[in-house]
């Protein structure tokens, strides 16, 4: 119901005396912008998401974008620029119903075909997307990004200007979380066409989540404001999300203390016990689907020798990272995998034994395959990404294994963007540190980085054929318990030969501010900015 009245010159008055009084005042609640100050701990490399790979860049494009489900408050996978969809009978084709009122930034209307462009574009060899075979259990997707059918044989097809069609390979029961990763987001056809290599920069930037590109300064700050043209604008309640990229940790903290950021992720496990007597509740310690692990070079010697890997890998001592480094936000772990719902994962045969044990069967190891006191001398080198936690694990590492074998162990960072490029890149290595979020709740998306397909998350170049066969026989298996049961074969098999070595499952630290309210603890890392409001 709507109520209209016309105003005499007395309310005239008295209204403008007002809205002067509030001006003359400073500042109105009802005039202030509601603007979150969010820390983010690096630079994002692309604002394109056929180009992202790390959360740094997720957070970011997932305010600005909206695929067909997205994630609520919770982390729980949701209706997004979908509104239903039905599934056939057989659990290979989805049809989706785009929402009518779905709209671009600019104010054209989302479409079917804006999907079918976008998952085209991301399977295209040309685009080059480093994470395009998470999006390989649609139909002809694998054979459409090696390049041995055109984009057009890919199975997707509007099938009306809202509704969005998609053929799997075969049954896949995670897909509709699967669809909230960034490979899932659209992008605006005339957007790219137009602007070319510079369609996602502020002033050409098209978009049709909750926020737009607003600006963008490198290394310095990225803004995005509210799109009005949303479909649920209406329930949007902050008018600015700025984005900080601070890398360094102890900075972000002293930021986050003197008020300048209203949310810092994964400050220093050495802040925790400080910061939660300072702030009480408003850091958190989530615990998340993740896994830290260094990762050696498969392709060089000695690190070809499943003998050296497993030696270097029983040497940690795990139990110390956890409590000493991380002060007990993290478990230790023996396995690739973190504990799913009804997923019990396939630990290392080490698992059981005690450190002590370890460490002697680990020096025998070693010296049966040449090397340590009495052999050949080994120089490592550590590679990791800056961070404080990352280097203190380094340096712990580091003792150990010079302590266990004698070896000769250095350490060498980069910024986290150049380290995750130079890896997905190939780049040769001896052991590097690496970390894995779960983009779904499937034990599938640890396992699926190490198969000998996998360039760009294969970063040791692992390959074993059994292994390869395991898998691609998981996707085979319609019963969730059996195929569960080979994944768990698998993942036995991969801590057999230790190509990477699992460390810790991390919990996610955030500092809030008393300001952020709609924040929601979830395994999923998710916190979509659409869901917070400020005070």
């Amino acid at each position: 119901m709507t109520i209209g009245f016309r105003m005499g010159g007395f309310q005239k008055s008295f209204r403008t005396a007002l809205i002067f009084g509030a001006l003359m005042a400073g500042a109105s609640p009802a005039l202030a912008e509601a603007v979150l100050h969010r820390g983010n701990p690096g630079e994002p490399n692309s604002l394109d998401p056929a180009q992202i790979s790390i959360n740094v860049e997720s957070f970011i494009l997932k305010d600005l974008f909206e695929g067909l489900t997205t994630f609520n408050a919770a982390g729980e996978a949701v209706p997004g620029a979908a509104e239903s969809w039905e599934i056939s009978e057989d659990g290979t084709v989805y049809t989706f119903k785009i929402r009518d009122s779905a709209k671009w930034s600019n104010g054209d209307p989302v479409t079917a075909e804006d999907f079918v462009y976008s998952f085209r574009r991301l399977q295209d060899p040309a685009t080059a997307s480093k994470y395009a075979n998470i999006l390989h259990v649609i139909k002809n997707a694998k054979a459409v990004n090696d390049g041995s059918l055109p984009p057009e044989e890919l199975g997707v097809r509007a099938a009306g200007e809202k509704s969005f069609e998609v053929t799997l390979e075969r049954p896949t029961p995670y897909f509709l979380e699967l669809l909230t990763h960034s490979t899932g987001l659209p992008v605006h056809r005339g957007n790219i066409e137009k602007d070319g290599a510079a369609w996602n920069r502020p002033g050409n930037f098209i978009s049709n989540g909750p926020f737009m590109l607003e600006a963008h300064v490198p290394n310095d700050s990225l803004t995005a404001a509210k799109n009005p043209n949303y479909w649920d604008a209406a329930e949007v309640k902050l008018d600015k999300v700025v984005f900080y990229p601070v890398e360094d940790q102890a900075a972000a903290v002293r930021r986050f203390e003197a008020g300048e950021l209203d949310m810092i992720y994964n400050f220093s496990a050495n802040d925790l016990e400080r910061l939660r007597a300072a702030h009480g509740d408003r850091i958190r310690a989530t615990p998340a689907l993740n896994t830290e692990y260094y990762v050696f070079d498969n392709r060089a010697e000695p690190f070809n020798d499943a003998r050296v890997r497993r030696a270097l890998s029983m040497a940690i001592d795990r139990d110390f990272l956890a409590q000493e480094i991380f002060l007990g936000a993290s478990l230790p772990t023996y396995a690739f995998s973190p504990p799913m719902a009804g997923y019990k994962p396939g630990q290392a045969d080490f698992a059981e034994l005690s450190q002590f044990d370890r460490e002697d069967q680990a020096v025998e190891l070693m010296k049966e395959a040449g090397y340590g006191e009495g052999a050949k001398p080994l120089d490592i080198t550590i590679r990791y990404n800056t961070n404080p936690n990352h280097e203190r694990v380094a340096t712990a590492i580091a003792d150990m294994w010079k302590t266990v074998f004698g070896f000769n162990v250095t350490m060498s960072n980069q910024d986290v963007t150049s380290h995750y490029a130079y890896l997905q890149e190939g780049g040769a290595f001896q052991v590097a540190r690496a970390g894995w979020v779960a983009d779904y709740g499937d034990p599938e998306n640890f396992l699926t980085l190490t198969i000998t397909g996998n360039p760009s998350f294969n970063y040791g170049k692992y390959s074993n054929p059994e292994y390869d066969a395991l898998i691609a026989a998981s996707y085979d298996e319609l019963d969730h318990e059996k195929r569960y049961e080979i994944l768990h074969e698998a993942e036995t098999l991969l801590m057999r030969d230790q190509p990477i070595a699992p460390l810790l499952h991390k919990a996610e630290l955030w500092g809030l501010s008393a300001r952020v309210k709609g924040f929601e603890d979830n395994v999923n890392n998710e916190h979509p900015s659409r869901f917070m409001s400020v005070d």
